[in-house]
């Protein structure tokens, strides 16, 4: 099974090379999942802060921890049903739309575009090792991915809108511009760029409005491209950098019963 993706039109990759790529990059997610964790359990509560001096935290420690938190009754009087947190706290972020109405639209379209695309791409991924296993099914892979085509190119245009939100407030809404650091501006314009490089992508195989005219022989390598930074900067990188907070708060809510 040969993907679009390669080193060239004639050097593409399968998809055991795709599975090893994808691989790597969940080891190297875990790995700082784990790390992550063990931070927490020292007694670390801030992005890239160390464990306190002379201790050393246990991620399985942490867990157990956290989820006595969750099932034990509030002791702030403030607790909510945990399906109301993951539905309004965490699902539709009501907190942050109580803050900026701006802000919660950003937020929303970036999750759901990032959490959609995710989702599909692990939807093509299972029907493919389903197919190439030898289980039959009423599709081919090649139908599911046409299926699949306009779904994600909607929720692409979504994260795309909300990526071009973000970086319009940190350029002209002046305490967000003077709170932003470099930092900031790399992490943003990286999902900017993995969103671009996908539409490229696709559009130089395809022919339709994003190829720019580009000659068709470069698909392959545009979308070796996107392949390889989405599962470096939307899985493996994640634990390493502010995007933690994408797990870190709806652990947090749920242990506070969706208190501020």
């Amino acid at each position: 099974m040969v993907y679009f993706s390669g080193l060239s039109d004639a050097l593409r990759i399968t998809f055991v090379q795709m599975m090893i790529l994808s691989a790597i990059a969940i080891v190297i997610f875990l790995y700082g999942m784990i790390i992550t964790l063990q931070k927490w359990g020292s007694g670390a509560t801030g992005y890239a802060l160390e464990p306190q001096e002379g201790k050393r935290g246990s991620a399985i420690t942490f867990l157990k921890t956290w989820w006595k938190q969750v099932t034990e009754k509030s002791p702030h009087g403030h607790g909510k049903p945990i399906l109301e947190i993951l539905i309004l706290d965490i699902l539709f972020q009501r907190r942050i739309l109580k803050r900026s109405g701006l802000r919660w639209v950003m937020h929303i379209l970036i999750f759901a575009g990032w959490m959609t695309l995710f989702a599909l791409s692990g939807l093509m991924f299972s029907v493919e090792l389903t197919h190439m296993i030898g289980i039959e099914l009423p599709f081919t892979p090649h139908m599911f991915r046409e299926w699949l085509s306009i779904p994600n190119y909607i929720f692409g245009y979504i994260l795309l809108i909300g990526v071009l939100i973000a970086i319009v407030r940190r350029l002209f809404v002046s305490e967000v511009r003077e709170a932003s650091i470099m930092y900031d501006w790399v992490l943003i314009g990286v999902v900017f760029l993995v969103t671009i490089s996908g539409f490229l992508a696709d559009g130089i195989r395809t022919g339709l409005i994003w190829d720019f005219g580009l000659d068709p022989s470069l698909a392959p390598p545009a979308a070796l491209f996107h392949s390889v930074i989405s599962l470096l900067f939307c899985i493996a990188f994640i634990p390493y950098s502010k995007y933690i907070h994408i797990i870190a708060i709806p652990l947090a809510l749920l242990a506070n019963k969706g208190g501020e």
